[in-house]
């Protein structure tokens, strides 16, 4: 009983909501899908949301590209994802895929790589594992779960030394 009180309290009016989604939208860049499911979380009905999200796109503070380019960025050069892991969270996102094929175009080919190489061998560094087979699978593994490729993981492997230390 409790929750469906404060839910009313919460409901916001049309005006109020597109006034708070664009604080919201100013804070950081954020998708048409986070802001949708945010104003319905603010108690709006499909009509006004999706009234609010376009005034909110002529009005320049939703950018499906500008929020595709700061996400890919973001988690490449401050997460140091892999374009793998940067293009399942746009799908999450609903961004299209123009869109996320343009986002990793901005991504530095030699600056992926180099991240690549920087996070296998610091990880090297702090892996236990003597037997190299074992410690091979393990850098891969490691890799491939911050969204690297395949490829590219063996290619430095296969070219580095990375033994234990």
């Amino acid at each position: 009983m409790f929750d469906e009180e404060k839910k009313e309290r919460t409901r916001l009016t049309r005006l109020q909501a597109k006034k708070k989604a664009e604080s919201y939208c100013a804070y950081q860049e954020r998708s048409q899908q986070e802001m949708r499911d945010k104003l319905y979380s603010w108690g709006l009905h499909s009509l006004d949301v999706e009234n609010v999200i376009a005034e909110l796109i002529s009005e320049n503070f939703l950018s499906e590209e500008r929020f595709a380019k700061a996400y890919t960025s973001g988690k490449f050069k401050i997460k140091h994802w892999g374009r793998i892991k940067i293009v399942n969270g746009l799908k999450f996102h609903r961004i299209s895929p123009r869109l996320i094929k343009e986002a990793l175009e901005e991504i530095d080919p030699d600056e992926y790589f180099a991240t690549l190489e920087r996070i296998l061998e610091k990880k090297s560094a702090i892996l236990r594992e003597a037997d190299p087979y074992k410690r091979r699978i393990k850098l891969a593994q490691y890799a491939l779960s911050r969204g690297f490729e395949n490829n590219l993981i063996f290619d430095i492997l296969n070219n580095n030394d990375l033994e234990e230390k």
